[in-house]
């Protein structure tokens, strides 16, 4: 399989250096350009897979350069990453009105970057294939069949190991993720970075590869801004939300998504941990000796992507975890999953689930609840995809 193509455009050789090396070292084949005349006649010449593109240079500036990128049939559908020294929103809403999809910051993190390298990589590719397979199908049966392979495709690829959740230290782990008939943009992840633990599950409105290309846009996100070391969840939701409100309105959509994070330290005084939560989503459900705790979030956010600026809104709600304590996150595709006369699961059938078997492992309780729902729904079709993640502090 061929590596993916870069070019990279900077008129400052030692931001072409470093960009050079970290993307060679991970397998890319990375091309530099020290000016916008250059970079143009080599995309014409070879398309590369994505671009890294510097926005102030002498002579033509990235702005410039991208124009003409996405005004050349050729060129267009090539991803452009603007990188500047420029912080400014309007800068930003700039570099996005003229075609980029994404924006870094200078100076670079190289975790960064490769993170949002991989993942316009991916979209872009994704893209690629199901253009590839509109063309090869014309019936539109065949064509949505293609879209819902592709979201599922988009879900899998999203989903921690086995391996990755055992490495968690203090908690044991377990998720579930089934999609619906038609696939939505359900999905949960848990990140580890230098001692620090990051869960969160979210759910975006709709259905189709939009949804599935914004989960991972998302879940690609947190991963960076989680590398980043940054640890307020005002500042870490914010630019979430204002990467996701840019792209859904590059992509001409109107997409967004309900999300919760989880940050989670290991207690230092006692056997036990501290949950730190924010974000809008569903409620979160608690167990302690069998105890049932609903923790709402309607006032700890609000949706990703839809509104230029949530700060605001943003706040935070601390759990201590004890030894057995359970923690569930879930999706309304467990809630609001209906029987054949059309009646909702629910939270209270959903609460019960877990209290009646919180003494269990992780991955009991998690399969104690999906048999339940599986039990209740029947063969009653699967309108909404279903995520859960459950939590027990060892």
């Amino acid at each position: 399989m061929a590596k993916d193509n870069i070019l990279i455009v900077d008129d400052l050789p030692a931001n072409l250096q470093f960009l050079n090396s970290i993307l060679a070292e991970r397998g890319y084949q990375v091309r530099p350009a020290i000016n916008g005349q250059v970079a143009l006649k080599i995309a014409k010449k070879t398309l590369p897979d994505l671009i890294l593109l510097d926005i102030q240079m002498p002579g033509m500036s990235g702005y410039e350069v991208c124009e003409q990128l996405k005004a050349n049939d050729k060129t267009r559908q090539i991803p452009v990453i603007f990188i500047s020294a420029l912080s400014e929103v309007f800068d930003k809403v700039k570099a996005f009105s003229v075609g980029g999809v994404d924006y870094i910051t200078k100076p670079f993190q190289a975790e960064e970057v490769l993170a949002r390298v991989e993942t316009h990589l991916k979209i872009h590719h994704l893209q690629q294939q199901l253009a590839e397979q509109n063309e090869r199908f014309k019936a539109e049966n065949v064509r949505m069949k293609a879209e819902l392979d592709v979201s599922r495709q988009l879900q899998k690829m999203l989903l921690p190991t086995e391996k990755e959740l055992s490495q968690i230290e203090g908690l044991d782990i377990a998720g579930f993720l089934e999609p619906a008939n038609e696939v939505g943009g359900d999905y949960y992840d848990v990140l580890q970075h230098e001692g620090r633990v990051l869960l969160g599950i979210g759910d975006v409105t709709g259905h189709g590869l939009e949804s599935g290309v914004l989960a991972i846009m998302v879940q690609s996100t947190v991963r960076a801004l989680l590398a980043n070391n940054e640890t307020d969840p005002a500042k870490f939701l914010t630019a979430l939300n204002e990467v996701v409100y840019h792209n859904v309105a590059r992509m001409n959509s109107d997409k967004n998504l309900t999300l919760a994070l989880l940050d989670y330290q290991p207690s230092a005084s006692q056997n036990g941990g501290i949950l730190r939560l924010s974000g809008q989503h569903e409620q979160m459900i608690v167990v302690r000796n069998g105890e049932v705790e609903l923790i709402d979030t309607i006032d700890l956010g609000f949706p990703i992507g839809l509104d230029d600026n949530i700060t605001d809104f943003i706040a935070e709600a601390q759990v201590s975890l004890n030894q057995g304590d359970v923690v569930v996150l879930y999706t309304d595709g467990i809630t609001e999953a209906e029987n054949l006369e059309r009646e909702e699961y629910g939270i209270k059938r959903l609460c019960e689930v877990i209290k009646q078997n919180w003494q269990q492992t992780a991955d009991e309780i998690k399969q104690a609840v999906i048999d339940d729902v599986k039990q209740y729904i029947d063969t009653q079709k699967v309108f909404d995809d279903i995520a859960l993640l459950v939590l027990k502090q060892q």
